[in-house]
């Protein structure tokens, strides 16, 4: 069975209609969110983009407040949702791969957790997904053997064949 980690840039999908969006919302209809993994900083981050599409005048303020309350309805008042709070020997690994993905921070500890949290699974014969659009850090995550999705480039196929694996 897979497991899927959205990084903020899927995510916020979710909230945010943008190319993606509507992958991401399959994914939601057929994914228990037990299966779902984020890290934990990624919350900020998704607040971030409801902030800028509000400073930016493309959303309301009473827009914004809706946006921000169904995402903490689903994901900061939700157990079901895996987040992960990197550890400190997480954070300082992840600093190799700043260097070798030329890797913001986030990101970088980010796949660090994948990591990590893949190994785990693929222990008891699961797997993990990483969902993003962010195509350096699909990369790089590629480099290092995860399995990925885009939902701005690839398809509902795609995403069935993970949703369905067994």
């Amino acid at each position: 069975m897979n497991f899927f980690w959205l990084d903020a840039s899927a995510y916020a999908k979710r909230y945010v209609a943008e190319k993606g969006t509507q992958l991401i919302n399959y994914l939601f209809t057929r994914v228990p969110l037990e299966r779902m993994v984020c890290l934990s900083e990624g919350g900020g981050e998704i607040i971030f983009v409801f902030v800028r599409r509000r400073n930016e005048g493309r959303i309301t303020t009473a827009r914004f407040s809706r946006l921000r309350e169904h995402f903490e309805t689903e994901f900061i008042d939700r157990d079901e949702v895996g987040r992960v709070l990197p550890t400190e020997d997480q954070i300082t690994d992840s600093w190799n791969l700043i260097e070798k993905y030329s890797l913001n921070s986030t990101d970088a500890i980010l796949l660090q957790c994948a990591f990590d949290r893949a190994n785990e699974l693929r222990m008891n014969g699961d797997n993990l997904v990483l969902v993003s659009s962010d195509k350096r850090l699909l990369r790089a995550a590629q480099s290092e053997g995860l399995l990925t999705f885009d939902p701005e480039s690839d398809s509902q196929t795609a995403l069935d064949v993970f949703i369905n694996s067994p």
